[in-house]
């Protein structure tokens, strides 16, 4: 779906001092993949999220979507209808005073019949579980039912590629799960590529695959299990592991027979069961 080829990028910081957000960083997204990047403020995350889809452009190196390269102008377009982004604050996102207006502002800006467009108002507004709301005012919704119509505004586009930039920050502990369980299931059942970007370690733990960053590059990567068992490294990140691994670890060193990679409540409740 996306491939990163030795990708560099510098922020500008006055007429001649360069900062470099991202530093040889290479990567591939396979189609159907639901992959999580981590790491702390400043590590690149951020930068990187917004080379998906041309949001910016790199210096060094070059980003494919599906084989078109980002800075090939000729394909912006394209590229930008594959590849769809949400941000942090779902405020910054929504822009009408009705929830199916907002969601249907995309799909005008196509150039869509109508039909068209009602059609996809409603399936997307079906696909995140927000199809009651669609005559109310955004304002007054929740924070995760404000980002769950951010996202459906995206899926009327169809992209085939869903970027999340700490979609979640700004969320209480309830809107964040509405939130997340949406994309998964978007993911599992639609076939949607995800990339979650977050510094919440427990949302990292539902995905395929787990990158880690530090000074602009990918300095870990693996299956959630395989990433998390590295937990020294992660703390020299100034990076922590799921509470419930943490919880299983310090367990383990008091003499339970526990293993080192627990993920989840369930499986450290059926360990200690065990």
């Amino acid at each position: 779906m996306i491939k990163v080829e030795n990708v560099s990028y510098y922020y500008q910081a006055g007429d001649e001092k360069r900062i470099q957000a991202l530093k040889d960083v290479d990567m591939t997204i396979e189609e159907g993949e639901f992959v999580a990047i981590i790491g702390h403020n400043g590590s690149g995350k951020s930068t990187l999220a917004k080379l998906f889809n041309g949001l910016l452009i790199p210096q060094e190196g070059r980003v494919l979507v599906q084989g078109q390269a980002t800075n090939d102008e000729d394909q912006y377009w394209s590229i930008r209808q594959q590849v769809g982004m949400v941000f942090q604050n779902p405020d910054n996102q929504l822009i009408a005073t009705v929830v199916e207006e907002d969601v249907a502002f995309g799909p005008e800006n196509l150039g869509l019949p109508s039909e068209e467009i009602l059609e996809r108002v409603e399936q997307s507004l079906s696909q995140v579980d927000m199809l009651a709301f669609r005559r109310h005012a955004p304002h007054l919704l929740s924070g995760g039912q404000k980002q769950r119509i951010a996202i459906a505004g995206i899926l009327a586009m169809r992209p085939k590629c869903l970027v999340l930039d700490e979609p979640t920050a700004m969320l209480d502990p309830r809107g964040r799960r509405e939130v997340l369980e949406t994309v998964r299931r978007l993911n599992r059942e639609d076939g949607m590529t995800v990339l979650w970007i977050t510094h919440h370690m427990d949302e990292a733990v539902h995905a395929h695959r787990v990158l880690v960053m530090e000074g602009g590059s990918v300095v870990l990567q693996g299956t959630p299990r395989q990433v998390f068992r590295q937990s020294q490294q992660l703390q020299q990140l100034n990076l922590d592991v799921p509470a419930v691994t943490r919880l299983g670890q310090v367990l383990a060193q008091d003499g339970y027979s526990l293993p080192q990679d627990i993920l989840t409540v369930e499986e450290m409740v059926k360990a200690l069961c065990r």
